[in-house]
């Protein structure tokens, strides 16, 4: 397996100071995945970065846990939500490979700018559908390079040799919807706000 754990220490303190390049597409999809909250659900978040995402859901839940590869990103959520007053969102340093769900499955997972940056989507996108609940939702928010950038496939490896890249997959929106049909997914919602993002909400059937 190869980690991109150190990529992702080196930069969390500039990447929390990035402002969000969207924020219009951001907060809808923020809305959107509200819709399906309930008061009483428990949610995983996996690659929940700096924490802001987990931080603006965190009222519309009863719990949320939020995973991230790097220590250093996990360090500075816990600050943000300590700040914030938020309580119930556990903050755990773990790759997704390595969750361990001790039998319990839970209501929604959310893989957020993630799955695109995995060795292999299709692995986790069964084990997402093995952590949910019948009838859970998965949220995944992806950027899908092989739409209209099919060229850094060239350029992306030697970038990550560089240590200015992390591992990047390159996949159509296509492949990435045929991947969660396989895994036993039925996609609900789908919005692409520009030619490389791709949102999706999908449930367990």
């Amino acid at each position: 397996m190869v980690r991109s754990d150190g990529f992702w220490d080196r930069i969390a303190e500039r990447y929390e100071k990035k402002p969000v390049g969207d924020e219009v597409a951001y907060q809808k999809k923020l809305a959107v995945t509200r819709e399906y909250f309930r008061p009483d659900m428990e949610v995983l978040e996996i690659g929940c970065g700096t924490g802001s995402t987990a931080i603006a859901h965190a009222p519309y839940v009863r719990h949320i846990r939020a995973t991230d590869i790097s220590e250093k990103m996990i360090e500075i959520a816990k600050g943000k939500a300590e700040a914030a007053g938020v309580e119930n969102i556990d903050f755990e340093s773990c790759a997704v490979e390595d969750l361990d769900l001790e039998g319990e499955p839970v209501d929604v997972v959310l893989a957020l700018s993630l799955l695109h940056l995995l060795e292999d989507k299709e692995a986790v996108i069964a084990r997402v559908h093995a952590m949910l609940r019948p009838g859970g939702i998965f949220v995944s928010n992806t950027v899908c390079l092989g739409d209209s950038m099919k060229w850094f496939r060239f350029v992306g490896p030697i970038g990550r040799w560089l240590g200015v890249f992390p591992l990047v997959r390159i996949f159509t929106r296509s492949e990435l919807e045929s991947s969660l049909r396989s895994a036993g997914f039925h996609i609900e919602y789908t919005w692409q706000p520009d030619r490389r993002v791709v949102f999706i909400v999908a449930r367990r059937v």
